[in-house]
């Protein structure tokens, strides 16, 4: 016989001969069960206190959590800038960039404008303001000066538009492929340039150059890495924009550098 039935048997001998052992026994039991009950209610303040503590800890205090959006930014529609003197090229109105100038296919400034468009909003870095509410505010004014003043158009046309930023683009080239993505006579070629203004004071806080003309590989291997980018593939005129899109944007600052460069 086990110690264990030895003691069960003893404790119901017990019960049967002082019934009062079994009743206080039971009492003590209520007791203890009741105790615990008034310790846990007790105890649940403090508990929850703990757990919101620990999902403090836990969870990362980002934009999102702490109430700050993301400053707003207006996109402004590619200006085609033509060369005066097609020997010595496109000069840039903003930076005074010089680039080689020729071939702009009819409505490009449109696609270059579409793809930032998308590059951006996919980035998240900015709120950016539609298509629409922009050319709400443009078709309501005389902005006709951009081609010849676009840093002050640009900012102005932002302002109305109560932005945080400003992005204005300059398209110098923008030359179709003749042939196909196996084979071409003539590769596609895009140049243009983006510049960034913070709208609080004007200030021009960020610049981007693309200017390329596709190559084979066998011509520099050096461009391995570009050429395998582009899907190792002759591309359109517009995928090699998007790809210089891409290239340019990874190149953007994080917003407080931009909010506080001098």
């Amino acid at each position: 016989m086990s110690f264990s039935h030895s003691k069960s048997k003893t404790l119901n001998f017990k019960r049967a001969q002082n019934p009062k052992y079994s009743h206080s026994f039971l009492e003590n039991f209520d007791f203890i069960f009741w105790l615990s009950k008034f310790r846990f209610k007790r105890a649940i303040p403090c508990l929850t206190f703990l757990l919101v503590l620990l999902f403090m800890l836990i969870i990362p205090m980002g934009p999102e959590l702490k109430g700050e959006e993301k400053p707003s930014l207006a996109i402004l529609p590619f200006i085609v800038q033509k060369a005066e003197d097609p020997a010595r090229g496109a000069v840039c109105s903003v930076c005074r960039g010089i680039h080689r100038s020729s071939g702009i296919v009819p409505g490009s400034q449109n696609i270059l404008t579409q793809i930032l468009y998308g590059k951006l909003e996919a980035l998240g870095t900015f709120t950016v303001l539609p298509a629409e509410k922009v050319e709400e505010v443009r078709s309501k004014g005389d902005w006709s000066g951009f081609e010849i003043d676009p840093i002050s158009a640009s900012i102005r046309l932002g302002r109305e538009l109560n932005a945080a930023f400003v992005m204005a683009g300059i398209l110098f080239r923008f030359e179709e492929r003749i042939g196909s993505s196996l084979g071409v006579e003539k590769p596609a070629s895009v140049a243009f340039d983006l510049h960034l203004f913070r709208l609080r004071d004007g200030a021009r806080v960020w610049d981007a150059t693309f200017d390329e003309t596709q190559k084979p590989l066998s011509d520099n291997l050096f461009q391995i890495g570009s050429f395998f980018r582009s899907g190792a593939k002759w591309l359109t005129a517009e995928e090699l924009a998007g790809v210089g899109i891409n290239e340019v944007l990874k190149k953007l600052p994080e917003v407080k550098e931009l909010q506080e460069k001098p």
